[in-house]
């Protein structure tokens, strides 16, 4: 708050600033008045753009802090290969694919993203992103916060969070002007969770059954896995290939939108692709996520991890 009080200052004196430097310009350099209104705008523009990102970071610390304290001690520490021997045979594939016999269990993700994000459903355009998100897996959760932008030099902010069993989705101009606001919704709560879920493949040791995930046979290429935090449940379908690598993922219901207060759910999915190794496990670092109309998938978000750091219990 203080840090927040002091900026506010800063912006004050800085707007006077320009303000006088303009007469000033105006005068002694006779300058078109167009052109000292230009200069007065983009000498604007820059101030509010720096205390709005300054501001949303502040609130960003705040919540990872949050995010991070009073985490839970882990069980087991490292992976043992003799707990899927009863799983479904392509999810035994997939472990052994993806993990080694005593590879240390995640308990926290730090990754950079970057990539494309559809912003309206009715026009074509898509929007740069740069994002970081932070994973948390003793108690379950995480943050995305990024930055979409809209048009040169605009950003649109982006939280995207699960905290202690409560969703919450917040979007601003310049981290200024709220556009967007839900909070502790028990739609959003799943949803939220879905998200975690579906992105455990970054943090696959949180897919294995001692980290309360519950598996079910389909077929030779797809296993259903469950999952449970608090009160909500949330259940993925996930697809591998012949290595054994997932490479899509389907939820049957997400809230999609809420229309006339009534929520309206669709089936979420998403793919997974250009695996590498990191920290002994093998995790795509390109992904795509849409909705499944019945007229076809719409994608909204293609990104790629640019970097992720782990920390592991011990």
């Amino acid at each position: 708050m203080i840090l927040i009080q002091t900026w506010r200052f800063i912006v004050l004196i800085l707007a006077v600033f320009s303000l006088s430097l303009g007469l000033f310009m105006s005068y002694s350099l006779k300058l078109p008045p167009i052109a000292i209104i230009i200069i007065l705008i983009v000498a604007l523009l820059a101030i509010i753009t720096m205390y709005g990102r300054d501001r949303w970071q502040f609130e960003t610390d705040k919540l990872r802090v949050n995010l991070t304290n009073e985490q839970q001690s882990l069980e087991p520490k490292t992976y043992d290969s003799k707990e899927i021997i009863d799983l479904p045979e392509p999810v035994q594939r997939f472990f052994k694919a993806v993990l080694q016999d005593g590879q240390a269990i995640v308990t926290k993700v730090e990754l950079s993203q970057h990539g494309q994000f559809h912003m309206n459903e009715t026009e074509t355009k898509w929007h740069r992103f740069t994002a970081t998100q932070l994973v948390t897996t003793q108690k379950l959760g995480f943050d995305w916060d990024a930055k979409i932008q809209i048009v040169p030099f605009i950003n649109i902010f982006v939280h995207d969070t699960y905290l202690l069993g409560e969703g919450d989705l917040q979007a601003s101009i310049l981290g200024l002007f709220t556009v967007a606001k839900m909070h502790n919704t028990t739609e959003l709560n799943q949803g939220e969770l879905l998200r975690f879920f579906a992105e455990a493949v970054w943090y696959p040791t949180s897919l294995l059954p001692s980290q309360g995930v519950v598996w079910e046979a389909i077929n030779q290429h797809s296993s259903r896995a469950t999952l449970t935090d608090r009160e909500i449940t949330a259940s993925v379908v996930f697809q591998f290939d012949a290595e054994g690598l997932i490479i899509s993922m389907r939820a049957e219901a997400r809230c999609y939108r809420v229309v006339g207060g009534k929520s309206v759910f669709m089936p979420w999915v998403g793919n997974f692709r250009e695996y590498s190794i990191c920290n002994g496990m093998r995790i795509p670092l390109e992904g795509e996520v849409g909705w499944e109309h019945p007229e076809g998938v719409q994608l909204y978000f293609k990104g790629k991890v640019t970097k992720i750091n782990y920390e592991f219990a011990s």
